[in-house]
């Protein structure tokens, strides 16, 4: 039986409070498991940006809990976030977010600092996640000089070198050509096959039909999800 990873019970984000107020979230309950590999999908003001930051320990709901790898982080300060965003979730954006004057092997390590790992430890992670995604020839390029689908595989790399219990992709693909998006979501669904736990949050249904497992946000609320591949529940 594996072990919850996110345990999401009766979420709520309220903007405005009182007679205008906006429910960004609206009694949200969600759980995902070590290995699986699910999909977040919705429209523009569906919600789903604001659940990817509760998710990400971006920010804080107004009530309901979120228990990541069983602790309780609904209501932790900003540094407790900040360690915990740290240690425990590996980040892939839409946009990339790699330092420009840093080169790729530098920008992998750069959390890794944050943990307070040795150099000669943050060397090897970080290479080791860069063969990982094919670009350790290119360890020592920035990101000016690679291209679109190259920054976003140093992205992926940044995100897994530490090995974090949760993989947390934002429209991976979203700035990528065809060809370029495909390689690297070959990448993440071979980290699935490895056994990572990935969420992805995207609006697009057939890139979500490549999960496991399919969560529809619409105004605010969540379906149960389904298996594009049939696969049954836990």
């Amino acid at each position: 039986m594996r072990q919850p990873v996110i345990e999401i019970e009766n979420l709520y984000k309220i903007y405005n409070p009182g007679e205008n107020e906006v429910r960004a979230l609206d009694g949200v309950s969600l759980t995902v498991y070590e290995g699986e590999f699910v999909a977040i999908v919705g429209h523009s003001g569906s919600g789903k940006s604001t659940l990817m930051n509760m998710i990400g320990c971006l920010d804080v709901p107004t009530s309901g809990s979120y228990r990541l790898n069983g602790q309780d982080v609904s209501n932790m300060e900003d540094n407790e976030l900040s360690t915990i965003r740290n240690q425990q979730i590996g980040f892939i954006f839409q946009s990339f977010n790699l330092i420009k004057n840093l080169n790729a092997v530098e920008n992998v390590e750069l959390p890794l600092i944050y943990r307070g790992m040795s150099a000669k430890q943050r060397e090897e992670l970080s290479e080791e996640a860069l063969r990982r995604v094919g670009l350790l020839h290119r360890m020592y390029h920035r990101p000016n000089e690679m291209s679109g689908g190259q920054q976003q595989r140093v992205a992926v790399a940044r995100a897994i070198a530490a090995h974090p219990p949760l993989i947390l992709a934002d429209e991976p693909t979203g700035n990528l050509d065809t060809k370029a998006g495909a390689q690297v979501f070959e990448i993440i669904e071979e980290l699935h096959r490895e056994g990572n736990t990935i969420v992805l949050i995207t609006h697009d249904d057939e890139l979500a039909k490549k999960a496991e497992r399919m969560v529809r946000i619409t105004d605010g609320h969540v379906d149960n999800g389904e298996y594009p591949d049939e696969k049954e529940n836990f």
